[in-house]
Protein backbone atom coordinates (compact mmCIF):
# COMPACT_ATOMS: atom_id res chain seq x y z
CA UNK A 1 0.00 0.00 0.00
CA UNK A 2 2.96 1.88 -0.92
CA UNK A 3 4.44 3.85 2.26
CA UNK A 4 1.39 5.43 3.52
CA UNK A 5 1.83 5.75 7.36
CA UNK A 6 -1.44 5.34 9.91
CA UNK A 7 -2.15 6.64 13.53
CA UNK A 8 -4.95 4.95 15.04
CA UNK A 9 -6.07 7.04 18.22
CA UNK A 10 -8.55 5.71 20.70
CA UNK A 11 -9.05 5.47 24.81
CA UNK A 12 -11.21 1.92 24.27
CA UNK A 13 -6.88 -0.14 24.63
CA UNK A 14 -9.07 -3.52 23.15
CA UNK A 15 -10.91 -1.76 20.34
CA UNK A 16 -7.62 -0.33 19.56
CA UNK A 17 -5.40 -3.43 19.84
CA UNK A 18 -8.11 -5.20 17.54
CA UNK A 19 -8.09 -2.90 14.57
CA UNK A 20 -4.16 -2.69 14.77
CA UNK A 21 -4.08 -6.01 14.68
CA UNK A 22 -6.44 -6.35 11.63
CA UNK A 23 -4.99 -3.52 9.76
CA UNK A 24 -1.36 -4.83 10.18
CA UNK A 25 -2.45 -7.80 8.61
CA UNK A 26 -3.73 -5.90 5.92
CA UNK A 27 -0.05 -4.08 5.16
CA UNK A 28 -0.40 -1.03 7.00
CA UNK A 29 2.00 0.83 8.71
CA UNK A 30 0.97 2.13 11.84
CA UNK A 31 1.38 3.85 15.10
CA UNK A 32 -0.99 3.84 17.53
CA UNK A 33 -1.93 6.19 20.68
CA UNK A 34 -4.71 5.92 23.61
CA UNK A 35 -5.22 9.24 23.94
CA UNK A 36 -5.26 12.71 22.14
CA UNK A 37 -2.23 13.58 23.84
CA UNK A 38 -0.66 10.60 22.44
CA UNK A 39 -1.52 11.60 19.30
CA UNK A 40 -0.05 15.18 19.01
CA UNK A 41 3.37 13.98 19.69
CA UNK A 42 2.93 11.35 17.49
CA UNK A 43 2.13 13.74 15.22
CA UNK A 44 5.16 16.44 16.19
CA UNK A 45 7.49 13.54 16.21
CA UNK A 46 6.61 10.71 13.39
CA UNK A 47 5.99 11.35 9.71
CA UNK A 48 1.95 10.56 9.55
CA UNK A 49 -0.44 10.57 6.59
CA UNK A 50 -3.69 9.11 7.96
CA UNK A 51 -5.47 9.61 11.21
CA UNK A 52 -8.15 7.39 12.24
CA UNK A 53 -9.33 8.82 15.51
CA UNK A 54 -11.88 8.32 18.21
CA UNK A 55 -14.19 11.34 19.15
CA UNK A 56 -15.36 10.18 22.86
CA UNK A 57 -12.00 10.28 24.59
CA UNK A 58 -11.38 11.83 28.44
CA UNK A 59 -9.33 14.74 28.73
CA UNK A 60 -8.44 16.12 24.77
CA UNK A 61 -11.65 14.39 22.82
CA UNK A 62 -11.24 14.37 18.88
CA UNK A 63 -12.28 17.76 17.79
CA UNK A 64 -9.83 19.59 20.14
CA UNK A 65 -7.38 16.62 18.93
CA UNK A 66 -8.80 17.08 14.96
CA UNK A 67 -7.76 20.90 15.81
CA UNK A 68 -4.51 20.64 17.04
CA UNK A 69 -3.24 18.09 14.28
CA UNK A 70 -4.60 20.00 11.65
CA UNK A 71 -2.70 23.14 13.19
CA UNK A 72 0.57 21.01 13.10
CA UNK A 73 0.50 19.37 9.60
CA UNK A 74 -2.92 20.66 7.75
CA UNK A 75 -2.58 18.24 5.17
CA UNK A 76 -2.64 14.94 7.35
CA UNK A 77 -5.93 13.38 6.39
CA UNK A 78 -7.99 12.35 9.62
CA UNK A 79 -10.83 9.66 9.57
CA UNK A 80 -13.04 10.47 12.70
CA UNK A 81 -14.48 7.27 14.21
CA UNK A 82 -17.53 7.65 16.50
CA UNK A 83 -19.60 5.08 18.89
CA UNK A 84 -22.08 7.69 19.22
CA UNK A 85 -24.68 8.86 16.46
CA UNK A 86 -23.67 12.12 16.72
CA UNK A 87 -24.24 13.94 13.36
CA UNK A 88 -23.83 17.41 15.02
CA UNK A 89 -20.26 15.93 16.21
CA UNK A 90 -19.72 14.82 12.47
CA UNK A 91 -20.58 18.09 11.09
CA UNK A 92 -18.13 19.92 13.30
CA UNK A 93 -15.41 17.51 12.69
CA UNK A 94 -16.00 18.37 8.88
CA UNK A 95 -15.88 21.69 9.32
CA UNK A 96 -12.90 21.53 11.31
CA UNK A 97 -10.73 19.62 8.36
CA UNK A 98 -11.78 15.52 8.47
CA UNK A 99 -11.68 13.60 5.38
CA UNK A 100 -14.92 11.59 6.75
CA UNK A 101 -16.33 9.97 9.40
CA UNK A 102 -17.78 6.12 10.17
CA UNK A 103 -19.78 4.55 13.29
CA UNK A 104 -18.52 2.50 15.59
CA UNK A 105 -18.01 -0.84 15.44
CA UNK A 106 -16.22 -0.24 11.81
CA UNK A 107 -16.35 -2.45 9.15
CA UNK A 108 -12.68 -3.26 8.35
CA UNK A 109 -13.30 -3.02 4.47
CA UNK A 110 -14.80 0.24 4.85
CA UNK A 111 -12.14 1.58 7.11
CA UNK A 112 -9.38 0.67 4.57
CA UNK A 113 -11.36 2.19 1.61
CA UNK A 114 -11.82 5.05 3.32
CA UNK A 115 -7.92 5.27 4.57
CA UNK A 116 -6.71 4.42 1.15
CA UNK A 117 -9.12 7.41 -0.30
CA UNK A 118 -7.74 9.99 2.35
CA UNK A 119 -3.88 8.69 1.61
CA UNK A 120 -4.60 9.81 -2.22
CA UNK A 121 -6.48 13.07 -1.24
CA UNK A 122 -3.16 13.80 0.94
CA UNK A 123 -0.84 12.90 -1.98
CA UNK A 124 -2.77 15.27 -4.56
CA UNK A 125 -2.44 18.12 -2.00
CA UNK A 126 1.10 17.77 -1.04
CA UNK A 127 3.37 20.37 -3.37
CA UNK A 128 5.90 17.74 -3.70
CA UNK A 129 3.23 15.32 -5.24
CA UNK A 130 4.07 17.23 -8.56
CA UNK A 131 0.61 18.55 -10.30
CA UNK A 132 -0.62 20.04 -6.70
CA UNK A 133 2.05 21.84 -6.41
CA UNK A 134 2.39 23.59 -10.25
CA UNK A 135 -1.11 24.61 -9.40
CA UNK A 136 -0.59 26.79 -7.01
CA UNK A 137 2.71 28.71 -8.35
Amino acid sequence: MGDMSVLLVDDEKNFLEVLAKRLRKRKLSLVVANSGEEAIRAIQSTQIDVVVLDMRMPQMDGLQTLREIKRINPVVEVIMLTGHANVDTAVKGMELGAFDYLMKPVDIDELLYKVQDAFKKKAMSEPSSGKAGLAND
